[in-house]
């Protein structure tokens, strides 16, 4: 049982990741530009004496260690690869970076946009915990979910008016 609600609250997260936030575009966004920047300095580079880039392969792991700040990328030899990797290095960071601090910043603050959401939420947490809240917690959530009935009911009964005076 306990399974299953792990893998329904991964999924739950994964979903919310991917869906309300921007880190599945701005990661699509950042492999594109991986793929043309090392597309760019293989070019560049091919033929040039003393490269490191050799390959399209290579060129591909250059990228990866110039964005990551690995400090471990070759320095491409002629100007224009030059030109090429230091403005993927700049882009490439900004992305992959942005994409992280972006991507925690709208996780952690999806519930404040969405308080009713965080109300359904803390109610199925605290459904979930039954069987660890104290008897003055269990009473509190019972007056808590009385009020949401009578609050409901009060809804239903204007609705019904309103669609009884259109009629």
């Amino acid at each position: 049982m306990k399974i299953l609600e792990r893998r329904a609250r991964v999924r739950r997260f994964v979903t919310d990741i991917s869906l309300y936030t921007p880190f599945t575009k701005m990661i699509v966004l950042l492999v594109v530009l991986w793929l043309a920047f090392s597309a760019g300095i293989y070019q560049a580079e091919q033929g040039a004496e003393g490269s490191a880039i050799h390959s399209y392969g290579q060129a591909l792991y250059w990228g990866v260690a110039a964005f990551s700040t690995a400090g471990i990328a070759d320095t491409p030899k002629t100007g224009i690869a030059q030109v090429i990797g230091g403005l993927w290095i700049v882009l490439g960071s900004a992305l992959f970076f942005g994409a992280i601090v972006a991507t925690i910043t709208s996780y952690f603050m999806r519930p404040m946009q969405r308080p009713h959401r965080r109300i359904i939420d803390t109610i199925e947490y605290n459904l979930e915990q039954l069987h660890d809240l104290n008897l003055d917690e269990l009473d509190l959530l019972r007056e808590t979910v009385n009020t949401l009935i009578a609050h409901v009911e009060t809804i239903k009964e204007e609705q019904s008016a309103k669609e009884e005076e259109k009629a």
